[in-house]
């Protein structure tokens, strides 16, 4: 539990430092600098207003200096990682090298789940990370097995599976509708998906993502919220899938009950 809980600490710092590069990179600002400042009135954060969570808590929702709310996006997402962080590091705990490589992928993957929600766009920078990530941990990938070879293969393997597989779906998808149905940086992303989770991460992230997709485009619909028209981003979706994998792989099998006759 010692570790859990340092790890959850530790995610919710790197949860904060997540919203930086969510509010900064679509603006291609430095993450670095300026120090934080209120979106709103732009008065710098001090560093006791910058706690996670806590800080969020304190002041009520609202900026110390123009008391304007605060999102609550921001406490949110530092949740969030620090929730994910904890629960990769409960599972993975034996497996250090591994745990690095899904954290980071992890981390990438939230980063590009709220800039999709909030833009439309994903940067195939975030999908190239994932992709490295997924060569370079191949070595170390529970899900893959035989000599390094066999395992820098099987990412290979994957990444052409994702992307191939989202590629033939927007085919598809503009055949049928005669627009475009999926985004190319969805074709990239799952390319990076399946670099880290293989071929059958990619089709059960795949089916996780279209039922999660579908189960938001119905709430929005009986909310009143969008249309049958509508566009909606499938990344954060497919995102979600890769999590859900990168903690422990669901295999294509696992969707089917087998009923003795």
């Amino acid at each position: 539990m010692i570790i859990v809980s340092i790890a959850f600490a530790l995610g919710l710092l790197l949860g904060s430092f997540l919203n930086v590069c969510i509010a900064r990179l679509p603006k291609d600002e430095s993450i670095v600098f300026p120090a934080s400042r209120c979106p709103k009135c732009r008065a710098p954060i001090k560093f006791y207003d910058n706690i996670p969570l806590l800080s969020f808590i304190l002041l009520g929702g609202r900026c110390r200096s123009c008391k304007e709310p605060i999102s609550v996006k921001y406490p949110v997402i530092e949740f969030l990682t620090g929730l994910l962080t904890a629960l990769l590091a409960f599972k993975w705990q034996g497996n250090p090298l591994w745990l690095g490589v899904a954290l980071l992928s992890t981390y990438v993957l939230i980063v590009v789940s709220v800039i999709d929600f909030e833009t439309m766009l994903i940067s195939d920078a975030f999908s190239l990370a994932l992709f490295v990530l997924g060569l370079a941990g191949s070595f170390v990938n529970p899900y893959f097995q035989g000599a390094w070879g066999e395992r820098l293969a099987s990412s290979a393997l994957g990444a052409a599976a994702g992307g191939g597989f989202i590629w033939g779906l927007a085919m598809l998808g503009k055949k049928i509708y005669k627009k475009d149905a999926v985004g190319e940086g969805d074709i990239f992303l799952m390319g990076g998906i399946g670099a880290l989770c293989g071929w059958q991460g990619v089709l059960t992230a795949v089916i996780m993502a279209s039922f999660f997709g579908s189960v938001y485009g119905v709430s929005l619909l009986l909310l009143k919220r969008a249309d049958r028209m509508s566009q909606m981003p499938f990344g954060p979706f497919l995102a979600l899938g890769a999590v859900i994998n990168l903690y422990s792989l669901i295999r294509p099998e696992d969707f089917f009950i087998v009923l003795p006759f």
